[in-house]
C-alpha cells in the first residue's frame, strides 16, 4: 500500500483509522478548485445526493483502481451518485493532467492544500500518522458520512467494485 508524507497534513499531526472509525457523523463542508482553478465545487452542491469521497494521489497504483471503480459508478448510477476525487500535495496541475488524461478520468478531481483531508480524518494535534490513499468516504442524502473505507486487503471489494455497488445501493435506499 502506497504511504506517503504531507508536510502540510503531518504538521496538523493527522492520525488515519482504520474502515469505518472515521463515519456516522456530518460530513464536514469545504469548497475546493479544479487543477486550473477556474471552478470550485462545493459540499453543499451536493445537499440530497449521495456523495463519494476519494483521497487519493496520482502516483499511487491503488488509488488507479479506486479511480476506475468510481468511473464506473459513474456510469452505472449517473446524476444519483456524486463523486469527488482530491488530491493532496505534492501532486500539482501537470500530475493531475496527465493522471486525468491517461487513465480517461471524467469526475472531478480537486485540489486540497490539507484542510479539507484534515478535517475528514478528524485530526488533531495530539495525532501524528502518515495518510494511506486511497480513503474513500461514503455520504448519504442527508449529509452524513455513514461509511469510510481505507484501501487493505478485506476492502479490496470496495475499490473494485461489487462491494461499492452494495454499498452505494443501501445509500439509494
Amino acid at each position: 500500500m502506497l504511504r506517503y508524507a504531507l508536510c502540510l497534513l503531518a504538521t496538523a499531526g493527522l492520525l488515519v483509522g482504520a474502515s469505518g472509525e472515521l463515519s456516522d457523523r456530518r460530513a464536514p463542508g469545504f469548497a475546493l478548485p479544479d487543477p486550473s482553478y477556474e471552478h470550485y465545487y462545493d459540499l453543499q452542491d451536493y445537499a440530497g445526493k449521495v456523495v463519494l469521497i476519494d483521497i487519493m494521489s496520482t502516483r499511487c497504483p491503488h488509488c488507479l483502481l479506486a479511480s476506475t471503480t468510481l468511473e464506473q459508478v459513474k456510469a452505472r448510477y449517473g446524476d444519483k451518485v456524486a463523486i469527488l476525487e482530491v488530491v493532496l500535495p505534492p501532486d500539482n496541475q501537470q500530475t493531475i493532467a496527465k493522471f486525468i488524461q491517461t487513465n480517461n478520468v471524467t469526475v472531478p478531481v480537486l485540489c486540497d492544500m490539507g484542510q479539507m483531508t484534515a478535517s475528514y480524518f478528524q485530526a488533531t494535534p495530539a495525532t501524528m500518522q502518515k495518510i494511506e490513499v486511497p480513503h474513500l468516504f461514503l455520504i448519504d442524502k442527508r449529509g452524513i458520512i455513514r461509511n469510510d473505507f481505507a484501501y487493505e486487503e478485506s476492502t479490496r471489494s470496495i475499490f473494485e467494485g461489487a462491494g461499492l455497488f452494495a454499498e452505494i445501493d443501501k445509500l439509494l435506499k
